[in-house]
């Protein structure tokens, strides 16, 4: 039996041949190109059905956000490709504008292989990537060449999405767990449960990866988080109020906090460990019991504020300021104090929580919240109504509450894996708005690449017009298209990749939350910014002011006082 992965040969042909890396390139194509869900998953669940093990085990990190660090900067691969092809610089950058994607525009230009191309497995490459950290320019140049030599042109430009970190592709971590679910004819919440946690795909085995008790034990191991979908207010659905339970929906960063084997650990909903980011909860260690996980969420919390009932927690902008950072300063911990609220209690004494109904899961919770006492660790109040109209009032409150929304969830609900409709709602608040002209213009990526989609919004100010925010979305397709005409006819100064334009097109910008800002020139930031509505019914004349932005930041931070 032949046991060496390099030499294994897979079962499915494709136009790039039986090769690992080549198989990956297919697969990225095919995915790209594919539009509906159920033939993303028929090529995702057949890649699994074929692929050797280690690449396996890769694609599973990939798609989880567990990816190489970067070794290689974007300049460098842009000045080999320039030596590679003898082109001069302002011709590169002429055809880098024209596709708007630096992987891309480099597997275009590069010249053909001279003979057929025999790639190694996918493994090989992302754990070559790997062993150039800390080595010479030349060392680094001379691996990624020969790469580059070796590769046909669409393995190419998957490669360089890999070495550049811009590689996305249009498949949710859900899709790849329903793959790897039929691959291996088990329960997807068993799946999504084992390929959590701390886990290295450069010594993971693909089998010990999703088995029951795997090679070892990772005390760490979160649980796949329940997500929601929004509620459009179609009640009829729901049946009657006493079925449901009211929290409010606060502003942070969904976690879990974990406790087992004596060692403390905390999880965030995008599987980053976050244990050494916030000493705040350290003292948890030695007053939460063993075997505990608790689902809720990371926030700043008002430190001399003890009753949950009547807190408010501080803007997601203090909690922004902790993000990114190794070390904290004694000045942080003062002025953005972090505290977990907790929602949900997934683990208790070592037994598997989640398949009891929420009403028991919430008792047990009250007591273990009672039990540890600490300041750092809230309960999620409930939200007391009987009637529908009841909690209308109280969504009427949200944003006084320095919270979203409101989360329903069924008193009955099992904990589920993974964004499912029936049992857990999120009704948010609807978003602040308002009206701004374009100003700048670049074009976006990918199958956009050829247009302008990517914008930069200003309101009016005593001196003219002042920026104040970037969006990428909320147009269709048709409007985009009637955006990227205008960009096109009457830009004014160009930049780079980024075109100034005529400030006549108004459109109102909806956003979640307002902060004042010292890195931006309108001493504003905004979260989660968005296009709302082309307004095509507005001139120059009537788009908001800077005034009006500073107000709303004054109302917003009042109701949060």
């Amino acid at each position: 039996m032949n046991t060496d992965p390099k030499e294994e040969t897979l079962k499915k042909p494709g136009q790039f041949g039986p090769a690992g890396f080549r198989l990956f390139a297919e697969l990225v194509t095919e995915l790209g190109e594919a539009t509906k869900t159920n033939d993303k998953l028929d090529r995702l669940a057949n890649y699994f059905a074929t692929a050797i093990d280690k690449d396996k085990v890769w694609v599973i990190a990939l798609f989880t956000g567990r990816r190489p660090k970067r070794a290689i900067n974007a300049t460098q691969l842009r000045d080999w490709c320039m030596e590679m092809t003898s082109m001069p610089e302002w011709l590169f950058e002429e055809c880098y504008q024209t596709v708007g994607d630096l992987a891309e525009t480099i597997a275009l230009l590069l010249p053909a292989c001279g003979s057929k191309s025999q790639t190694e497995p996918l493994y090989y490459y992302l754990e070559l990537l790997i062993s150039l950290e800390g080595q010479t320019e030349e060392i680094r140049k001379k691996t990624i060449l020969e790469a580059w030599n070796t590769m046909e042109r669409v393995e190419r430009f998957v490669f360089n999405k890999l070495i550049t970190g811009g590689f996305r592709i249009g498949v949710s971590q859900t899709l790849m767990v329903k793959a790897l679910a039929r691959s291996k004819n088990l329960e997807p919440s068993l799946i999504a449960h084992r390929i959590t946690g701390n886990w290295d795909p450069s010594s993971s085995n693909f089998e010990d990866l999703l088995s029951e008790t795997g090679t070892g034990v990772d005390y760490s191991k979160p649980y796949p988080f329940y997500l929601t979908y929004a509620l459009d207010e179609d009640w009829s659905a729901l049946g009657g109020p006493g079925e449901w339970q009211a929290e409010w929906k606060w502003d942070g960063i969904r976690g879990q906090l974990i406790k087992r084997n004596g060692q403390l650990f905390v999880w965030s909903r995008g599987e980053e460990l976050l244990t050494n980011k916030f000493p705040e909860y350290i003292p948890l260690q030695n007053v939460l019991a063993d075997g505990m996980v608790i689902d809720g969420e990371i926030i700043c919390l008002s430190a001399n504020l003890t009753d949950i009932s009547v807190l408010k927690p501080l803007p997601f902008a203090l909690l922004q300021t902790r993000i990114g950072r190794k070390n904290t300063s004694k000045k942080q911990l003062i002025e953005a104090p972090v505290g977990f609220i907790a929602y949900d209690l997934l683990e208790y004494k070592g037994v598997d929580f989640r398949e009891y109904p929420l009403s028991e899961r919430r008792r047990t919770l009250e007591e273990v919240v009672a039990w540890v006492n600490h300041p750092v660790l809230k309960l999620s109040p409930i939200i007391p109504f009987d009637t529908w109209e009841a909690l209308r009032n109280f969504h009427r409150q949200s944003r006084e509450m320095g919270s979203e929304g409101i989360m329903l969830k069924r008193k009955n609900s099992v904990y589920q894996a993974g964004r499912k409709r029936g049992d857990w709602w999120k009704w948010k608040i609807d978003p602040l708005v308002i009206d701004a002209v374009m100003i700048y213009a670049q074009k976006g990526h990918g199958r956009r690449s050829n247009l302008y989609t990517d914008y930069t919004f200003a309101v009016s100010d005593s001196n003219g017009l002042i920026p104040f925010a970037k969006a990428y979305s909320g147009l269709t397709d048709k409007e985009i298209e009637e955006v990227d005409q205008f960009v096109k006819s009457n830009s004014l100064e160009r930049f780079g990749p980024v075109r100034t334009v005529k400030p006549a097109l108004v459109f109102e910008i909806a956003f979640e939350g307002i902060a004042s800002s010292k890195r931006h020139k309108s001493g504003i930031s905004l979260r989660f910014p968005r296009i709302n509505r082309w307004r095509r019914d507005k001139s120059l004349s009537e788009i908001n002011s800077l005034d009006d932005l500073k107000k709303m930041l004054e109302v917003y931070q009042s109701g949060r006082d």
